[in-house]
């Protein structure tokens, strides 16, 4: 457990030197979220297909939602959350982090692309980190840092490559449709149905930009 968050046992270290190197450099790099398992990722997936959380457009704007077919629905979802059983945070490796320090106690996260970009609160330490770890032998990258049409890019999402790369050899797209099966999540007969093109557009086509994709991984 760290800033009161679960993350892989074998995680604690390495994000400990990681916290030190930023906080020697002014920056208190925190987690906002780390492991999610699969109950919590299913609520934030069904809250968003029943209308009961905000679902964003490209441009981090509310999206008209209702208006858009099922299919379309499930797509607009996944650009910005995860298919549950298909969530890196399942895993404890992956986190989503910010610079405490450049915004004050009461600040509302929103973990959106303009907090992070030039001129955001977290521009500053993002810049520093990018840079760090392209150096540093720590093991951490960013497994969402461009857009592949896929998932959108989350400049605040973190993974510890290490041990997120072992749970990717083990992962079977035949596990997820199974999980999906059995699981009471919205739009569960629009998945299926199209799971082939969902898999290749959200899971595999952009993990593979990450070095970190196997045959049958995502």
């Amino acid at each position: 457990m760290i800033d009161g968050v679960k993350i892989h046992s074998e995680v604690v270290i390495p994000w400990k030197s990681l916290k030190a190197a930023a906080a020697a450099e002014g920056f208190d790099l925190v987690i906002a979220s780390g492991f999610r398992s699969f109950e919590r990722q299913l609520m934030i997936w069904n809250d968003k297909l029943l209308g009961n959380r905000v679902i964003l457009d490209d441009q981090g704007r509310p999206l008209d939602f209702q208006r858009l077919p099922p299919f379309e629905q499930v797509k607009s979802v996944m650009r910005w959350s995860a298919l549950p059983g298909a969530s890196r945070h399942h895993w404890g490796t992956d986190m989503d982090v910010y610079d405490a320090a450049a915004v004050p106690d009461d600040y509302t996260l929103q973990l959106i692309p303009d907090e992070y970009r030039v001129g955001g609160p977290f521009a500053p330490c993002m810049f520093w980190l990018d840079e760090y770890l392209s150096r540093s032998d720590l093991g951490f990258f960013f497994p969402y840092s461009s857009d592949t049409s896929g998932v959108m890019p989350e400049p605040w999402h973190l993974s510890y490559r290490p041990v997120a790369s072992q749970f990717q050899q083990k992962w079977l797209l035949d596990s997820l449709i199974e999980i999906i099966l059995e699981s009471d999540i919205q739009h569960k007969t629009v998945i299926l149905e199209h799971m082939s093109e969902l898999y290749h557009q959200f899971i595999e086509e952009h993990l593979s930009t990450s070095d970190c994709l196997r045959q049958g991984d995502g």
